[in-house]
């Protein structure tokens, strides 16, 4: 999944205090939320993705620059806004290296790596999206500030203090045991690989409560013997996702909301077809019973 970078690690701590340094990478987006763009070295010839560093930046961005997070020693700056002139100093001991705005969907679904860089920049942009959010307050209007203390974003005039947001949703592997199959979707627009049933947890409503609603909303069927799988952090949406599986109870007849789907059918384990590359929970969850089946699940 995503965030298995292992040997590399992520601290998400929040240290105010942090300030670029020559080892730092810079993080910038650009465009509408729906179709981000972020800013990294150019692409043509290079093997891995790379975003600037240090000396990539003028003096004048970096003075701007908001503290992210550590990928091992390595520390990560947002840097708010277009960054349209990215001025080299003078002191810069590397080479020229051009820089270009590319789209970030286009990065991940290319499966280029680093692995742990693509989980950096969705991380990234889950906590961009959260600072473009909150630059006004929410109850009185008035411009707000950062918390000189903690991750969070604070009004001084009504003291409303806002944390990162965290939309909970879930990925269910609805499972016919008897004929060994799982049952797979396709959204009618957007994401066209194959996929599993999935949706937001709404106020009031327990993670179990969500699977059952959904799958009856999506495909019109009952479950029963719902059980975790397994979490994952999902910045392009920003989620926290939990897996559950669970198996068809009564009528296995599919109803599908063709508003929201345009394919949802039983398959069994060879006919599985599993999403390029291997970021999602929803593709490990389809690789497990591909492996094992419904035994294995």
């Amino acid at each position: 999944m995503i965030q298995d970078i292992s040997p590399y690690k992520i601290d998400n701590h929040y240290y105010p205090q942090e300030r670029p340094d020559e080892g730092s990478r810079f993080v910038c987006f650009r465009g509408p939320s729906s179709d981000r763009e972020i800013l990294v070295k150019e692409l043509d010839k290079a093997e891995e993705i790379q975003l600037p560093g240090f000396f990539d930046i003028s003096k004048k961005e970096r003075e701007k620059a908001i503290y992210l997070f550590k990928i091992d020693k390595e520390k990560l700056f947002l840097l708010p806004g277009d960054v349209e002139n990215c001025e080299r100093e003078s002191n810069d001991p590397g080479p020229e290296t051009a820089l270009t705005y590319t789209k970030l969907t286009a990065l991940r679904r290319s499966g280029m790596g680093p692995r742990h860089l693509i989980f950096a920049l969705y991380t990234a942009y889950h906590l961009n999206e959260w600072y473009e959010g909150t630059r006004f307050c929410g109850k009185c209007g008035h411009k707000t500030q950062h918390d000189t203390l903690e991750r969070a974003i604070m009004c001084p005039e009504c003291g409303h203090k806002v944390y990162p947001r965290i939309n909970p949703a879930v990925i269910i592997g609805v499972i016919d045991r008897e004929d060994n199959k799982i049952l797979l979707t396709k959204y009618r627009t957007g994401f066209a690989q194959n996929a599993l049933v999935a949706g937001f947890t709404e106020i009031g409503e327990t993670l179990e409560e969500t699977v059952k609603r959904e799958v009856q909303e999506e495909v019109g069927l009952k479950v029963k013997n719902i059980r975790y799988y397994k979490s994952q952090p999902w910045g392009v949406a920003l989620d926290i996702l939990a897996g559950f599986f669970c198996e068809v109870e009564g009528d296995k007849e599919i109803k599908m909301d063709e508003s929201e789907l345009k394919y949802a059918e039983w398959v069994s384990p060879e006919d599985v077809i599993l999403q390029v590359p291997d970021y999602s929970l929803t593709n490990e969850m389809m690789r497990l019973f591909k492996e094992k089946g419904a035994s294995g699940v």
